[in-house]
């Protein structure tokens, strides 16, 4: 009888044990790695992330201030004023949100015109009315409203004379607001175009 170059390993042959051992350290890694996942990922990057205890005590945000809660810079009359649309953001690099609130007085039927007003919430003290964006006296409606990166942008609808209709505007105008030196500028030049 040849004996073999390789004596025979006693790991070769599995017994149930072996596959008890096999199944128990399986169980562990996948227990292990259910445990220590990463945090969960973000668009942003951050070099640091803050001691839970500590944003514990920041103190939260103030919320954007609510239109209902000011006097709006308009006359109706009779009848209500009415927040047709709002949009929130930092306007001006306080950390503090801004409310832009595109509002016009109720009307039974037509299109009364808008006017679109910031409104701020001081450190102290209630929430006010800080810029007039569009007066409704320049007998403008407004069919959309965004802040975008520390802007107002609005699509703004017009009239090129007292005989079109009020119900169909034929003017369309592009205008886009940023706080610049302590005021509203408005940095997207008037361009009308008919519709």
């Amino acid at each position: 009888m040849q004996h073999p170059a390789v004596p025979e390993l006693a790991h070769t042959t599995a017994r149930p044990i072996h596959w008890l051992a096999t199944a128990a350290a399986l169980a562990a890694v996948v227990a292990g790695s259910a445990v220590l996942q990463p945090d969960p990922a973000t668009a942003a990057q951050t070099d640091q992330k803050p001691h839970p205890r500590a944003a514990a005590a920041a103190p939260a945000p103030a919320p954007a201030p609510d239109p209902a809660s000011v006097d709006l810079p308009i006359t109706c009359g009779p009848v209500e004023p009415v927040v047709k649309k709002k949009a929130t953001g930092d306007l001006d690099g306080d950390s503090r949100p801004e409310t832009v609130a595109v509002v016009h007085c109720k009307a039974g039927s037509g299109t009364p015109p808008d006017g679109v007003y910031v409104i701020t919430r001081p450190a102290a003290g209630k929430p006010r009315v800080v810029a007039t964006l569009v007066d409704p006296k320049d007998r403008l409606t407004v069919s959309d409203l965004a802040l975008r990166d520390g802007a107002v942008t609005a699509t703004l609808l017009g009239y090129s004379t007292p005989d079109v209709p009020r119900c169909c505007p034929d003017k369309q105008d592009k205008a886009k607001w940023q706080w610049r030196d302590g005021t509203f500028e408005r940095t997207t030049p008037a361009q009308a175009r008919s519709v």
